[in-house]
């Protein structure tokens, strides 16, 4: 499924016209950074920055950044009445995709100068980084008294009680145990881009992605991870062009 979307990808990006001079409802440059959700991170995915440049009439090359949290599908989150504190059962590490890409993007339909609604097709590769940190938990080894309580990374084999699971600590807890896996990605996807100045812009991206690691990304060890991973997303964004 990856290698036939790469592929289908490499030949959008192959149609393009022509080399033309450049008119002047096109700009050089664009800079835009937002939010990101999709289908595997919940309710905030996580946030981009992109950078776009002018290639030819209606076609800009770009370069981004991403980074997203990714959540296994069978997250189940418990609450603990005696902490008041919430933590997700069997958790191991959460899981963070860094993602930086290359593409292009085709001007489908052109707004007004100064008002108005662009559409435009876009697509991207690039490697993906994913960072797999330790997930901490403050478990009371006391049975509840309360006089030994330790945060200490998800351990299945110790933590087998989840009555003493008292709650999660901070993500920045385990960040010095990271650990990274390589992968690739690939993308395709719409923007919507509205503007009253030729200089600013807001708009959204919608659009599908695929991504693989060479491993399993291990986020609950006692059901099935994967090094595959589909999802649909959607990108607000404010930016400037000049």
């Amino acid at each position: 499924m990856a290698r036939n979307l790469v592929l289908t990808i490499v030949l959008t990006l192959l149609l393009v016209l022509p080399a033309t001079a450049q008119s002047d409802d096109d700009f050089k440059n664009e800079l835009s950074y937002g939010i990101n959700l999709n289908s595997n991170g919940g309710l905030l995915g996580g946030a981009f920055v992109r950078n776009s440049w002018f290639m030819k009439e209606r076609f800009y090359r770009f370069g981004g950044l991403e980074i997203v949290e990714i959540k296994h599908p069978k997250e189940n989150r418990l609450y603990n009445p005696g902490s008041g504190d919430h933590f997700i059962a069997g958790k191991q590490n959460h899981f963070f995709a860094v993602r930086p890409h290359y593409g292009l993007e085709h001007v489908l339909f052109r707004k007004a100068a100064e008002s108005g609604v662009q559409v435009n097709a876009l697509g991207a590769v690039g490697p993906s980084l994913g960072l797999l940190i330790p997930y901490y938990i403050r478990y009371d080894y006391g049975g509840g008294l309360g006089n030994d309580v330790r945060t200490e990374a998800y351990d299945p084999e110790k933590h087998l009680n989840f009555e003493n699971t008292l709650g999660n600590a901070n993500v920045l807890t385990g960040l010095g145990e990271t650990n990274i896996n390589l992968g690739v990605h690939a993308k395709l996807g719409m923007s919507f881009e509205y503007g009253r100045y030729r200089e600013s812009i807001t708009g959204i991206e919608v659009g599908f992605l695929v991504e693989k690691y060479f491993k399993d990304m291990v986020m609950i060890p006692q059901t099935e991870n994967y090094s595959t991973f589909t999802s649909v997303y959607l990108n607000i964004y404010y930016g400037r062009r000049k």
